[in-house]
Formats: structure tokens, sequence, C-alpha cells
């Protein structure tokens, strides 16, 4: 499976985020998933890209995927553990391409840009354009925040359905391995 990764490119937050990074990636490489993700060297991405290369087995059991801008490539911000670079021109390729190259994807930790991401997987999961879910991983309760404005839109009646038929939210590591696992199965 192809999991996409949302994530902080910050290396100045919580020493609790780098750890479930790492333990999520190693256990990607561990069953053999591939990571696709934004494929910068900083914060919890190049954690991902860290953790993910050192697990896995040689021959690599699955690939690490990164979809770059040029802006990042240009400023030498690009993982060097990248098994498999795509180019693009900007944040908006970067989406797209994200998504075309990804079974399910998950939000761990982030900012500004995760929250993009994490709404453009949602928005275009309710017009039709596909049918992957986006897991929120809520390390400690970091999504606490949106989950409870997802839950007061709901209740406005802003949400066609329910936002949970298009965002899931993990809790745990096992919580997180099952929701992936059934997506395998699915």
């Amino acid at each position: 499976m192809k999991i996409g990764v949302f994530c902080s490119a910050n290396d100045y937050i919580a020493d609790e985020y780098f750890e479930t990074t790492k333990n999520f990636a190693r256990w990607c490489a561990k069953n053999g998933h591939s990571i696709v993700y934004g494929g910068c060297d900083k914060g919890l991405m190049g954690c991902v890209a860290r953790a993910y290369a050192e697990t896995c087995e040689k021959p690599k059991n699955g690939e690490l995927i990164g979809v770059v801008p040029r802006i990042i490539e240009r400023g030498n911000m690009k993982s060097d553990e990248l098994t498999t670079l795509i180019s693009c021109e900007n944040l908006s390729d970067r989406k797209d391409l994200l998504l075309a190259h990804s079974d399910v994807l998950v939000a761990l930790p982030g900012g500004i840009g995760t929250l993009d991401e994490v709404f453009t997987v949602a928005a275009s999961h309710t017009i039709g354009y596909h049918h992957k879910t986006v897991i929120l991983y809520n390390v400690n309760g970091f999504w606490n925040a949106l989950i409870g404005l997802m839950d007061d839109l709901q209740r406005r009646g802003m949400i066609r359905g329910h936002w949970t038929d298009y965002i899931r939210v993990a809790a745990s590591p096992d919580e997180l391995a099952a929701m992936l696992n059934s997506c395998v199965a699915a």
C-alpha cells in the first residue's frame, strides 16, 4: 500500500511528535508499505524519511516517494533518503500528485500546509473525485480542536453527510494500524 503522509516541516516542535512520527514510519517500512510525502528534509517530514530509510530492509520492501516542489529542491531542502523523486511546480501540484500516488492518507501533527492538504483530500472526496480516506493521527489530542470545529460545522448543517465519512480519526498506534490495515483489505 502507498500511504500518503501529511506533516510539519518545522524542526522546533515537541519531541513527542518526532517520536510518534519515527514509530509510524518504522511501522510502514516493517509492513512493506511505501510512503508518499512532501519530500522535505526538515521537521517531521525529515523524520519520516530518516526513520523509514533506516528501517527498510535491503532490498527495500517499499518506496519512499517524495513529491517536491522545485523551490524546495532549489533551496536544498529535499531529503537525500528518497527512492523516488516526483518534481512539481507548486503546492497545488504537490497536493494533486500526493493524492494520485497514495492509496490512503495520514495527517500527522502539522500546521497550515497540513490542514490545506487534509481539506483538499476531504473536499475532493465529497464531490466524488475519489474515495480515498484521510486519517488524522490524533497524537495526544493534537487534532482535538479541529475535531471540535468539524463537529460544530456538522451541527450547523455546513457539511453534507457526516465529516467522518471523509476524515477518520485514530488516537493510538494500534487504532491507526487497524484503520490502515482495513484499507488494505478493502
